[in-house]
């Protein structure tokens, strides 16, 4: 009879170090979120706010270099503002999960969006990275010239707002391995 009493404070001790280790989780993965949504939004409004003019032989004729002269970069800001809306629903979900550690289709749907918005968040990264390349160093082959000599201002907030994003395609990525972490922990 002891050993039957035994196995059961055992059992229940491990269920709620296991709830509890879960409910630690959902928290690490509320703040990972609101870290990701601020490098999100964050990018979205350095480079959708980018230009820069400068001046040529006069005041009257004058070269400007806008985020939205290239549809790339345009991607890149609605990649980014998608993603960002996102995770401002998604933190409603990860708060259930701390209220309830042991919710399980609810953090199986997160996986899947959080895959669905890695990839949008990548895509646009991705491509808006190719250009920012060709702004430094350009291509020679193709005559075209690396405008970043000229438009310093304009590179340093396009390569500092891939950053940010950057940043959090690998929160992403500890997001869903967090929560695969936690479906596997399951009892």
């Amino acid at each position: 009879m002891k050993s039957v009493q035994t196995e059961i404070v055992e059992g229940s001790k491990g269920a709620h170090q296991s709830s509890a280790m879960n409910k630690r989780i959902a928290i690490f993965d509320f703040i990972l979120r609101i870290i990701a949504f601020l490098n999100t939004i964050g990018s979205a409004i350095i480079m959708g706010t980018t230009n820069e003019t400068l001046p040529f032989f006069t005041q009257f004729i004058r070269f400007r270099a806008e985020y939205n002269d290239l549809p790339t970069l345009t991607f890149f800001v609605v990649a980014n503002a998608v993603v960002s809306g996102y995770l401002i629903v998604s933190l409603g979900f990860s708060f259930f999960h701390i209220v309830k550690s042991k919710a399980q289709n609810s953090r199986i749907l997160l996986i899947f969006l959080d895959a669905g918005m890695l990839g949008l968040l990548t895509s646009g990264a991705s491509a808006a990275a190719a250009i920012v390349y060709l702004a430094h160093k350009g291509n020679n082959r193709t005559n075209w010239f690396a405008i970043c000599q000229q438009f310093n201002s304009f590179c340093e907030r396009i390569s500092g707002s891939l950053i940010g994003s950057f940043i959090a395609v690998v929160l992403f990525i500890l997001l869903i391995l967090l929560s695969a972490i936690t479906l596997s922990r399951r009892p």
